[in-house]
């Protein structure tokens, strides 16, 4: 079969818009809740969080609570619907503002787990140790 030039420049195109996007940062909005924690908890509270993964795995980003006396926050390798290990801490910045530390990087497995949306985010409370709201950290593709 013939191409006709536009359809080869267009494939071309295409193919380096995907290309660049591939390898390009990702930044994810998310809105942690109580209802996605693992059980799930009754609050309140809950947060806005953009997080940036680089195609290195570099970290960084800002979780901004609301109703909530936050005593930590981090990302932690796991399923919807399952707990898992923390995999990088953040620090509290600023009054219910919680950022990843400068240098943060996920190792080339935690970076798979990313792309196969197995990460989340999530505070924890005095009142709820294990995590009072989350959110799944999910590729925005």
């Amino acid at each position: 079969m013939i191409k006709s030039k536009g359809a080869i420049k267009f494939t071309l195109s295409l193919g380096l818009v995907l290309a660049t996007f591939a390898v390009s940062a990702q930044t994810i909005g998310l809105t942690l809740s109580g209802s996605q924690e693992v059980p799930p908890v009754t609050t309140s509270a809950s947060a806005i969080a953009s997080v940036t993964i680089g195609p290195d795995g570099s970290v960084s980003g800002t979780i901004t609570t609301t109703g909530i006396d936050g005593t930590m926050a981090h990302i932690h390798e796991g399923a919807i619907g399952q707990n898992g290990p923390v995999i990088v801490p953040f620090v509290k910045t600023g009054d219910n503002v919680w950022s990843a530390q400068p240098g943060a990087k996920l190792t080339d497995l935690q970076l798979e787990s990313f792309k196969n949306g197995n990460l989340y985010v999530n505070v924890h409370s005095a009142a709820n140790k294990g995590g009072e709201i989350r959110a799944q950290l999910k590729p925005p593709y």
